[in-house]
């Protein structure tokens, strides 16, 4: 069985979350925009067997990378976000809802003839009835990719963690995963990478790299069942220095050298809506890097965010104050 992580003193956490104010987190990868459509559902159609929603409500968040941003923003942590948008109206709403959270898009190339990635959610009594999704996943056009890249490379200059945010959008390819992580060791600041399948072995050197199970068991093509062999012989191939692996409501296991498996518990007392909650944990581990947190410390403070995170509805973010009351209600730290 894997040993508990140990909670972080309330102390500690004090600490850590006042250093995390003052983070640099360079953020690169897929940027999204998440639509919310929200009503009622009270009959079927009768042009087809489907609910007929009665919208009253719609929500326009950022998604993605741009959520990750969100929560570093929450937490107290500069973000400086690099990623690709289209010429096009959710583009540039994407840009005004980021602006409105006093994020900087600076960093957003915009791609001519590629659409923004988006993703609408149609929700009727509190459930998500139909996603829809418009997106382009071929890789970028070399002009444009380079154009990203010069990007990146700026902010990661100036930064205190680089998270590198790909979700198989066609934003980051093989070998610009390659540069992104040798460009963050060259500066000697942490490398944590939230991977889809696509590049997954391209991030070799990273410092933390966090997939969930289902992905890391399509990436191997075999089943995981806790072994600590077998784990850490994937971490291992994967050439990454601890492998945090998401666990959903079962938590997560954290991997590195030298330890035994590691791993949390869900606190999470209602779970509403999972979107988002790997980007929580992402942003949550980065920027507590940043701020000096252990890797265990970093990892215990993600989970409890993730627990908070998943309690809300649609693609959230969690603040460091909400963490701290959350600690506070559930006594899950040493006096």
């Amino acid at each position: 069985m894997p040993a508990t992580l140990s909670p972080v003193p309330r102390v500690r956490v004090t600490q850590l979350l006042e250093r995390m104010r003052k983070t640099r987190v360079a953020v690169v990868g897929d940027v999204m925009l998440d639509r919310y459509l929200v009503g009622d559902a009270e009959r079927i159609s009768p042009e087809a067997p489907v609910p007929v929603v009665t919208v009253d409500d719609e929500q326009v968040v950022p998604g993605g990378a741009a959520n990750v941003a969100v929560n570093v923003a929450a937490i107290g942590g500069h973000p400086r976000l690099v990623g690709a948008v289209g010429d096009d109206v959710a583009g540039d709403v994407l840009r005004e809802a980021l602006s409105a959270l006093e994020i900087s898009p600076a960093g957003l190339i915009t791609v001519l003839g590629r659409p923004t990635t988006s993703k609408t959610r149609i929700v009727a009594r509190g459930q998500q009835v139909v996603r829809i999704d418009r997106e382009v996943t071929n890789p970028l056009a070399d002009r444009f990719r380079d154009a990203l890249v010069a990007s990146a490379h700026a902010v990661i200059a100036d930064a205190d963690v680089l998270l590198i945010e790909d979700y198989d959008k066609g934003t980051i390819d093989a070998a610009m995963a390659g540069e992104l992580v040798a460009a963050g060791r060259s500066r000697g600041i942490p490398v944590v990478v939230d991977p889809k399948l696509h590049n997954f072995f391209a991030y070799s050197g990273a410092t933390v790299f966090k997939p969930n199970r289902r992905e890391l068991e399509a990436a191997f093509s075999t089943h995981f069942v806790g072994d600590d062999a077998d784990l850490e012989g994937a971490r291992q191939r994967l050439g990454t220095q601890h492998l945090l692996l998401t666990l959903g409501r079962d938590g997560m296991m954290l991997v590195s050298p030298g330890e035994p498996l590691r791993a949390t518990t869900s606190i999470a007392r209602d779970v509403f809506d999972v979107s988002g909650a790997g980007d929580t944990v992402a942003a949550w581990v980065a920027t507590a890097l940043a701020a000096g947190a252990e890797i265990q410390e970093a990892v215990w403070l993600a989970n409890v965010a993730a627990g908070i995170e998943v309690g809300k509805r649609g693609t959230a973010s969690v603040s460091a104050n909400e963490l701290l009351a959350a600690l506070d209600e559930k006594r899950l730290h040493p006096r």
